[in-house]
């Protein structure tokens, strides 16, 4: 009888994490929702979506509208994917995504900080993250900046799992770079690196094979040690090498190439999306260009952390790559690379957004862990473990005193988020009861910020969806804020462009009406 193989045991005990893990980050994904009480999807998602049900239907997306978010196109091919089920469906299930991703990066950040610093570091860092106002606010209204984050912290745990792990590192990148293009960066630089190891690795290698061909040789004839060729293993592990390093160089520039094709086809202009954020970010008046670098990027980390986070950060960082180096280096390099990259993409002139730091700021979440309980991993009989001790109660309490604020601030964020979402319900409802139509033309709204998501749900280009700060209508339905509230509370930008006042069209009639919005038709002839 034959014996079963070796690896059998080693991956049975594999097994339990392989189960555990999926089940432990749906749990934290339904613990969110629940905690949280409001999950929407948010402008630039309801775009992609609406952009992918375009394509479902032969159709294509109508990337030059105004005020067009970037192209994402992951997300556009899960619009694609989900549009047979419908908008309600698709919305639904984008809105779970980023439950899911949210919850996705906490686990990924305790991982990260167990790996590095111990399970008490990594759950405090866990549980800084997901307490951040800004992260929670964009991970319930399904920004791609969460799946894409917790896919590259997902890389970045790879690697330090197992040093140059090459390709599963490279896949992780490829797929947050059709959601963000830092990402590019970060699978070129990886690629550098390997290609680095694999060139140093086969240099000491020849070094070492010179050696002991230079020894054997004065055991041979003379003719003999001059005829002998390179041994055909050796050209075979070259040749390899040099295949996977190719391999990998194509995994790298997959995103890029992928990205660019994709606004090649549907634009007709492969950096469109480059330049439509660009244009974007100067309507707003979004702060970017390498003068705002300096002041922005550690404004934008700090509304995220607040001071006794940064502090935190800052001990854990100082004092383990001091007495943990071995331990401390690949976060700390990590991190650099996430502020050089961030800052190029400032200079290039993409806008500095908040969420654009939610890399930065979780590594910093892993050095404050680090601050406060990076001391177990120094020996009992350490002198030095007694004053990182004494420091990391001060952070502690800090953290502690800083609780109620914190609590404050997201009670009242999560509070704004739910009557958006109430607003947002209350204009699909006039969707779903037929109340709002294109049956007599196109579609009137007040400002920007309702196109994406009628073009939804009416399944029509967001080209029919008009705001009537841009053009008033001769014709068609208008919806009408029904109180200023609604007014304040459901716009886009406070530069949304203004050509016009909204307000309802002449000879237009009042022909429902909810508790946020008013309804009016004028059918032509």
């Amino acid at each position: 009888m034959m014996s079963p193989p070796q690896r059998a045991p080693a991956r049975l005990k594999q097994l339990p994490g392989r189960v555990t893990t999926p089940l432990a980050i749906a749990l934290g994904a339904l613990g969110l929702r629940l905690i949280s009480g409001v999950g929407f999807a948010n402008y630039d998602t309801l775009y992609a979506l609406v952009w992918g049900q375009q394509l479902g239907r032969g159709q294509t997306p109508q990337y030059g509208v105004a005020l067009a978010p970037t192209p994402h196109p992951l997300v556009e091919a899960f619009g694609l994917v989900f549009s047979p089920l419908g908008p309600s469906a698709t919305e639904t299930a984008i809105v779970w995504v980023g439950f899911v991703a949210l919850s996705a990066c906490g686990w990924v950040v305790y991982r990260l900080g167990e790996q590095w610093f111990g399970r008490l570091a990594g759950g405090l860092a866990a549980a800084i993250l997901l307490t951040r106002v800004p992260v929670l606010s964009y991970g319930v209204r399904a920004y791609v900046d969460v799946p894409y984050l917790a896919l590259v912290l997902g890389a970045l745990l790879i690697e330090s799992r197992r040093s140059r792990a090459g390709a599963p590192v490279l896949g992780l990148l490829a797929c947050a770079g059709l959601l963000r293009p830092e990402a590019w960066a970060f699978s070129g630089l990886y690629w550098v690196y390997l290609a680095a190891g694999a060139r140093w690795g086969a240099s000491a290698g020849a070094e070492t094979g010179a050696r002991r061909e230079a020894g054997a040789a004065h055991a041979l004839p003379p003719v003999a040690a001059h005829a002998s060729p390179p041994s055909a293993p050796q050209r075979g592990t070259t040749q390899r090498g040099t295949a996977r390093l190719a391999w990998l160089g194509v995994l790298a520039a997959a995103a890029p190439l992928a990205w660019g094709l994709s606004d090649l086809l549907v634009s007709g202009d492969a950096l469109w999306s480059l330049t439509n954020t660009r244009d974007t970010a100067q309507t707003l008046a979004r702060p970017t260009g390498i003068g705002k670098v300096p002041i922005d990027i550690p404004r934008r980390v700090g509304e995220i952390l607040r001071v006794p986070v940064l502090v935190g950060a800052a001990l854990g960082g100082g004092l383990s790559l001091l007495w943990l180096p071995r331990r401390a280096r690949l976060g700390a390099v990590a991190g650099v690379l996430g502020v050089l990259v961030f800052a190029v993409s400032g200079a290039a002139g993409l806008p500095i957004n908040t969420r654009y730091a939610f890399l930065i700021a979780a590594i910093l979440c892993v050095f404050c862990g680090a601050g406060v309980f990076g001391w177990v991993c120094l020996e009992r009989e350490d002198p030095r473990r007694r004053r990182w001790m004494l420091a990391s109660a001060v952070v502690l309490v800090a953290l502690g005193a800083y609780i109620p604020a914190q609590y404050r601030t997201a009670d009242r964020e999560l509070g704004n988020l739910r009557r958006q979402q109430s607003i947002q319900n209350d204009l699909v409802k006039l969707v779903e009861s037929h109340a709002v139509g294109v049956r007599c033309g196109a579609v009137g709204v007040p400002n920007h910020r309702p196109i994406p998501l009628l073009a939804l749900r009416l399944r029509r280009s967001p080209a029919e969806i008009v705001s009537a700060q841009v053009r008033q209508l001769s014709s068609g339905t208008y919806i009408d804020p029904a109180n200023s509230e609604v007014r304040d509370d459901y716009t886009l930008d406070a530069h949304d462009p203004r050509r016009l006042t909204a307000g309802v069209p002449p000879g237009f009639t009042e022909t429902s009406a909810n508790r946020s919005w008013r309804v009016f038709e004028r059918c032509a002839g």
